[in-house]
């Protein structure tokens, strides 16, 4: 079977449903550690952990004025805790994560959608 690629198809934030924009190129991180490998005087080495969030970058939320969606993504960031967040991908893939707002909130009035990045502690779980 080849592999499946194309736009995200919708996440929910908080249980608010938004479509994503079909040019979006997201990006996704599962979150967990990087590594560094460091050397020791005596030849030897050592493994640098560090742990990363997950993240989902590059999507493009469409951005619905009657509902307030840019007002309760703007509520949710400047909140102190992290939402539930799910992604629906094309290839069926649904992943899960609590997370927040990334950066500026910012809608384009022409295009009537909003580039958004979310992030979260631990990892980004598959649902499906």
């Amino acid at each position: 079977m080849a592999a499946v690629g194309g736009s995200i198809e919708s996440i929910t934030v908080k249980g608010r449903n938004f479509a994503v924009a079909a040019d979006a190129d997201a990006n996704r991180s599962l979150g967990g550690f990087t590594n560094d490998e460091q050397s020791n005087g005596d030849g030897n080495t050592r493994i640098i952990k560090t742990r990363v969030p997950w993240s989902f970058d590059g999507l493009s939320l469409e951005i619905d004025d009657a509902r307030g969606d840019q007002e309760y993504l703007q509520a949710i960031a400047d909140g102190l805790v992290n939402v539930p967040i799910t992604f629906h991908l094309a290839s069926g893939k649904i992943y899960q994560g609590e997370g927040i707002p990334c950066d500026e909130i910012k809608m384009s009035t022409q295009n009537v959608t909003c580039p958004i990045t979310f992030k979260g502690p631990q990892k980004l779980e598959v649902q499906s």
